[in-house]
């Protein structure tokens, strides 16, 4: 984070860009188990100088996961790449009021016959860090280490907690990763690594060479989630431990050991790794 540039409020020009319908905006929460969750919500946005609110259209678990532990961490990204993160706590939810009437009028819930917003959920705002732009150069240049760490790699797992699906959108360069940690503040992080790439069917790896302090700041052995999506709204959310940074194929790289993979996307959001054993309908 940019530490000299800590703000306890939204300006007006962030007011307005966050409020764009189109854009990516990611909610860090804490899982009953203290474990990150990360979930994209194209909803959220700052409502006021010190609010943030998200409509809820359809059930997920980072919604039951923020009303039990009320700290988590946001990034919004609009279509320009310019970044916004910080931390926030929520507070409570409304099914009627201006927040309500506002979301219920954008086109993409008003004109949705299956999918209106029901409820509005508001958090504080605790700290932002202003304004960023995505340093689109370094991604690059930190994407093509990527790559070259994983032709360099040499043998490595034999695993297949990453299936096929899975492996493809997060090699395709023109899709967007994210990592999440729990801080030591007990608050969600998130960080942007773009350039994150399957190594085999258990890690995910990603060059050093973007936001290394921040890489740097997480404690080898934390839990991590890594989110990928595609610009066609395919996404999947995996967990696992961060192996810290090393050299592979003589890049120096942050790695995460893969353990837990979950679809987040209709029609059923579900845990696709470990695989959940079979059960018989006997409710009809």
């Amino acid at each position: 984070m940019n530490e000299n540039q800590t703000l306890t409020e939204f300006s007006p020009g962030d007011i307005e860009a966050l409020s764009a319908p189109m854009k990516v905006g990611l909610l860090a929460t804490i899982n009953p188990d203290g474990l990150p969750h990360l979930t994209l919500l194209a909803s959220l946005q700052a409502s006021t100088p010190t609010q943030l609110t998200f409509g809820q259209f359809v059930q997920g678990q980072s919604k039951q996961h923020v009303q039990d532990i009320p700290q988590a961490g946001f990034l919004v990204m609009t279509l320009d790449r310019e970044l916004w993160r910080g931390t926030a706590l929520f507070t409570h939810t409304a099914s009627q009021g201006p927040e309500f009437e506002r979301y219920n009028q954008v086109p993409m819930f008003r004109y949705n016959a299956y999918f209106g917003i029901h409820t509005v959920y508001y958090l504080d705002l605790v700290e932002q860090y202003g304004r960023q732009a995505l340093p689109m150069g370094q991604i690059i240049v930190a994407a093509i280490q990527t790559m070259a760490a994983r032709a360099l790699a040499g043998r490595q797992s034999d695993k297949k907690v990453l299936n096929p699906w899975t492996r493809a959108l997060m090699n395709k360069l023109d899709n967007l990763k994210f990592l999440a940690y729990v801080g030591s503040d007990g608050f969600p992080v998130v960080i942007p690594a773009i350039h994150a790439q399957a190594l085999d069917g258990e890690q995910i790896i990603f060059s050093s060479g973007t936001y290394q302090e921040e890489l740097e700041a997480i404690p080898k052995g934390t839990t991590v989630a890594v989110f990928g999506m595609s610009l066609a709204m395919e996404d999947v959310l995996m967990r696992g431990e961060y192996q810290g940074l090393q050299r592979r194929g003589g890049v120096r790289c942050g790695s995460v050991k893969v353990n837990w993979v979950y679809n987040p996307m209709p029609p059923r959001a579900q845990q696709i790794y470990p695989e959940l054993d079979l059960e018989p309908v006997r409710t009809f």
